[in-house]
């Protein structure tokens, strides 16, 4: 986790990243450590893109896997289906490919990932399934 916020925080702007209950819970993931990493760094460098350099970015364990939600302006529900789909971007400099490359990791691992709206107001991303080794 700390590797993955350390690749993609930017050198100006303050963000920071919360870990409900620490990163303890997280650390027995039984998936392929690279793709996890950019999985993670993906979903981080999301967040930041979309919320701006100083946005909140949370990650907490759930029951069967963890999810990563931040404060920025989220995602309209009508697009929570398609964010997944290569090429699909709302900013003008995006590629529309960090999101199609998350669902293709989660896919590969056998998990299930579903978008929401965060309790903190912007996108929520909930990756299920997930085996713990520890």
């Amino acid at each position: 986790i700390e590797a993955a916020w350390n690749h993609v925080i930017p050198i100006s702007g303050d963000p920071t990243l919360v870990s409900v209950n620490g990163n303890a819970d997280l650390e027995y993931i039984e998936a392929d450590r690279d793709r996890l990493l950019q999985l993670l760094e993906n979903l981080f460098r999301n967040a930041l893109e979309h919320g701006g350099a100083d946005v909140t970015v949370r990650i907490e364990p759930l029951a069967s896997g963890f999810a990563i939600d931040d404060d920025g302006p989220g995602i309209v529900e009508e697009d929570h289906d398609r964010v997944f789909e290569r090429g699909y971007t709302t900013t003008e400099d995006g590629t529309g490919i960090g999101l199609a490359i998350v669902q293709n990791i989660v896919m590969a691992h056998g998990w299930e990932i579903n978008v929401k709206t965060s309790e903190l107001g912007g996108a929520r991303f909930e990756i299920t399934g997930v085996k713990f080794t520890g």
